[in-house]
């Protein structure tokens, strides 16, 4: 055809080496002596024959050979499985472990190919091996995967692919990694590590593999005795309440200098609440810290722009969307009574018509007194739940602290 291609080796090989072709030929980099180009010895970032480039000049294409870590095209890793080598333009990079290939394509003729992204690996995001999806929503995914340095299962909650083109997502994802990483309490998913691969950032998190708590109350009939769903909520309050105490530094959600603010998270709900241990005595872990928010300087971080929601409405009190911004501890108190509520009937809070606006039901409709849904329920829990939750939503009284709430349900029963 006619050309010449450039490879451009660099990162960890050093003096930097370049390798020019005018013939076909095949080009193997890894560690391995075979290898036409050999990764440092102590790149063990490196498979022993890691990727090979395909060559015809002027046309570059490079294939994965099965590496442990990737190979990656402007930051995007190949599919280790993909039938097909990738083609690659003028200007290309190629990473694998700290060894970085630029690629230069000349020729009478040649253009950019038009290609399709490189194809990315699905079941591989950095250290991690993804077994399966846990579930999914508006921000990305959570999927249990094995953190193959430690053989460790975690939660690895991955930002959406399309984020690149929404700030708003991506500024959310990493304020959930700033919450999880400064909040450690045995009653709160435990923080592990953030990082990204390609494009997509992600958060490993501990494995709860109890599932959530709407997952065991469906399994049990859609109730709980008044026992278990007491002694659940009284571990979420303890979480709650350690939340609630948490000094986190201001200075990146606020004006400089501004001094250390306390958290609330304001999306407590079951599917929210998980379970690790024992069965027959499960504990508790509160997750998903994507709307948490120090409340002290609340309005002044300019992160919630007037009028935006968040939350689950069937969990909210009615001061909640009212004012929002500036919402306190006392909504996610109010969330873990309704979550003590909905355990003890199967039902929430308040009636939602099918149809009807739920921030609406929220302002207008009343919560129902909880022996209206199940009169078995002892009388002193009953009044007890029902004070909270009425309280919280005239929002004219002041609300129990998590700690408060928490003593007064050792005492109900």
């Amino acid at each position: 055809m006619g050309g010449t291609v450039r490879l451009e080796a660099g990162g960890t090989v050093a003096p930097v080496r370049a390798f020019v072709f005018r013939e076909p030929a095949a080009f193997v980099v890894g560690r391995t002596q075979d290898c036409d180009l050999r990764a440092p010895a102590g790149d063990r970032q490196v498979s022993r024959r890691h990727c090979a480039f395909d060559i015809d000049p002027p046309t570059v294409r490079v294939r994965d050979l099965g590496s442990h870590n990737g190979t990656y095209v402007n930051g995007i890793r190949l599919a280790a499985t993909a039938a097909r080598p990738y083609e690659l333009a003028d200007g290309d990079e190629v990473r694998l472990g700290g060894v970085v290939v630029s690629v230069s394509s000349t020729g009478a003729g040649h253009a950019a190919p038009h290609r399709p992204p490189p194809p990315v690996d699905a079941t591989r995001a950095g250290d991690y091996t993804l077994v399966r999806k846990l579930g999914s929503g508006a921000q990305g995914s959570v999927h249990l995967a094995r953190h193959e340095p430690s053989g460790e299962l975690r939660a690895l909650k991955m930002l959406r692919p399309d984020a690149v083109l929404r700030p708003e997502l991506v500024h959310g994802f990493l304020r959930e990694i700033r919450t999880t990483r400064t909040v450690r309490h045995p009653r709160l998913v435990a923080f592990q590590e953030a990082g990204s691969t390609g494009t997509r950032l992600f958060m490993a998190c501990e494995y709860c593999d109890g599932g959530s708590l709407a997952q065991r109350v469906a399994e049990q009939g859609g109730r709980l005795m008044p026992e278990q769903g007491v002694a659940l909520i009284t571990q979420v309050l303890d979480g709650l309440s350690h939340l609630h105490g948490t000094r986190t530094a201001g200075a990146s959600d606020g004006p400089e200098q501004a001094p250390p603010d306390r958290m609330v998270h304001r999306d407590v709900k079951p599917s929210n609440i998980l379970l690790t241990g024992r069965r027959s005595e499960p504990e508790v872990k509160v997750a998903d810290f994507g709307l948490a928010k120090a409340f002290e300087r609340a309005g002044l971080s300019g992160h919630t722009v007037t009028g935006a929601l968040g939350g689950s409405f069937a969990f909210m009190p009615r001061s909640q969307i009212v004012n929002y911004k500036y919402a306190g501890p006392s909504v996610d108190v109010w969330a873990a009574a309704a979550c003590l509520y909905w355990t003890l009937t199967g039902t929430t809070p308040r009636d939602f018509p099918s149809g009807a606006d739920p921030a609406e039901v929220v302002l207008r409709a009343p919560v129902q007194p909880v022996r209206r849904r199940m009169h078995r329920i002892p009388g002193r829990l009953a009044r007890l739940v029902d004070s909270v939750l009425a309280d919280g939503d005239r929002d004219e009284r002041p609300t129990p602290s998590a700690q408060e709430f928490a003593r007064a349900l050792g005492e109900s029963l």
